[in-house]
């Protein structure tokens, strides 16, 4: 059997000893009955205090409160930790789908803007978005010599946008 998340345990507790909301919110110094409710749904944490407090209004057994809360807290993080993973995981088969799809003349010009320095870099990324028109012709010989006719065309195409 599951053991109990706070939420549970807390409302529990309250309707086992006759309390609304609003009742045993009053009885817990800082916490309003929106944040009491919030807290048995499990969208709030509760201080320790807080939680102490319930136990002794409630009858609820303050470690019962204080053990669901730290198992409920580890829950928490190991989602935390999974979702993180799946999410890297994505990212790693979308880059590896764009590589994948990669012609071997934008490979190898991928490689050659790895290894070239940053004034390299800035100065290639100029020439691409056209940004030095008398290096225009460079670039097509480049282009040419890497990829062929299409592939110069595409570029040439998006350059102009």
């Amino acid at each position: 059997m599951a053991k109990k998340t706070v939420g549970e345990l807390i409302r529990e507790g309250r309707t086992a000893a006759g309390l609304s909301q609003e009742a045993l919110a009053k009885k817990i110094e800082g916490l309003s009955a929106s944040e009491l409710g919030k807290a048995e749904r499990g969208e709030k944490a509760l201080t320790q205090a807080q939680l102490k407090a319930i136990a002794k209004a409630t009858g609820v057994t303050q470690k019962s409160l204080l053990e669901a809360a730290q198992s409920g807290s580890a829950r928490k993080n190991e989602a935390k930790k999974t979702e993180a993973k799946k999410t890297d995981a994505k990212k790693s088969g979308a880059k590896k789908n764009e590589a994948e799809s990669l012609s071997a003349a934008e490979k190898k010009l991928l490689a050659l803007y790895r290894a070239a320095d940053a004034d390299t870099k800035k100065a290639a990324v100029a020439l691409l978005k056209g940004e030095k028109p008398e290096d225009q012709s460079v670039l097509g010989t480049l282009l040419n010599a890497l990829g062929g006719g299409n592939f110069v065309s595409g570029v040439l195409d998006s350059l102009k946008k």
